[in-house]
């Protein structure tokens, strides 16, 4: 599913307009994202958290040369999912065998 999916799926289900649909789902998602670039998390109760992830600077080899390569320390966003969230997918797919996929259970 896109953000248009999201949308018609929110506007088939609301009493709201698809422009008003289209403008709730823009604005949350620039309220999360403007909230974690400030240093705060985002906490959604049974569905995740979105919070800034600092990670420290760090030497990393290039695979086919061996080169060293100097990676520089960096916040990035980081989503972990709440419980309720994860019971959900948990209860509604399971892994393949090799878990290298999963299935509707």
């Amino acid at each position: 599913m896109n953000k248009g999916e999201l949308v018609d799926s929110i506007y088939r289900n609301s009493d709201c307009t698809k422009q008003e649909c289209r403008e709730m789902v823009n604005h949350m998602v620039d309220v999360i994202t403007d909230e974690v670039a400030k240093g705060e998390e985002v906490r959604l109760v049974n569905f995740g958290t979105f919070k800034p992830n600092p990670r420290k600077s760090t030497v990393k080899r290039h695979p086919q040369t061996g080169e060293k390569i100097n990676v520089d320390s960096k916040v990035t966003p980081k989503f972990s999912p709440g419980k309720g969230f994860t019971e959900k997918v948990q209860n509604n797919l399971e892994a393949t065998n090799d878990g290298e996929g999963y299935k509707n259970k």
